[in-house]
């Protein structure tokens, strides 16, 4: 007996005026949120209500889907900021989400490719993403994409990404 392929991944910007795609971005970020990699817990329903409203608000982002077929299935939240030493934007990926029973069939490097696209088109001068280090499969995938450690110069050392909860 055969086997039928997967549908091929295809990859567009949300729209975030429409519902569906509203909540398409909402569905696919909560899935993340709930993985391990995510933080292991449901987005609560205040953001639920406020993330494409605020999205949408924020002049500089954008989000990008992945389907396979009919279904959303990958997700790329996109904030475009600005580099001094490029004197250009920059395009920062946010989140990435794929759906775990399509994990390894080449959504995440679709979506990737289409981020990539996106920033060029936009004039960006680089993209910039944050990984667990912890998150080999993910890191596999930055790193075959070419993206590495940032530095500017190798005695100084790795940027490091900090936060502090306000």
């Amino acid at each position: 007996m055969a086997t039928l392929a997967p549908p091929a991944v295809t990859v567009r910007l949300a729209d975030y005026a429409d519902a569906a795609d509203a909540a398409r971005v909402v569905a696919l970020l909560d899935s993340y949120a709930r993985d391990p990699m995510g933080g292991g817990k449901a987005l609560s329903d205040e953001v639920r209500e406020r993330l494409v409203p605020g999205l949408a608000a924020h002049g500089g982002a954008f989000s990008l889907l992945a389907f396979a077929g009919e279904e959303a299935v990958g997700l790329a939240n996109c904030i475009t900021g600005f580099s001094t030493f490029a004197a250009r934007p920059l395009v920062n990926i946010h989140d990435m989400a794929v759906r775990p029973q399509v994990r390894g069939k080449g959504v995440g490097r679709a979506l990737m490719l289409a981020v990539e696209a996106e920033a060029r088109a936009r004039g960006a001068c680089k993209i910039t993403l944050e990984v667990l280090s912890g998150n080999g499969t993910a890191k596999g995938l930055y790193a075959s994409l070419g993206y590495g450690d940032y530095a500017l110069d190798p005695q100084a050392g790795t940027a490091l990404f900090w936060e502090k909860k306000l």
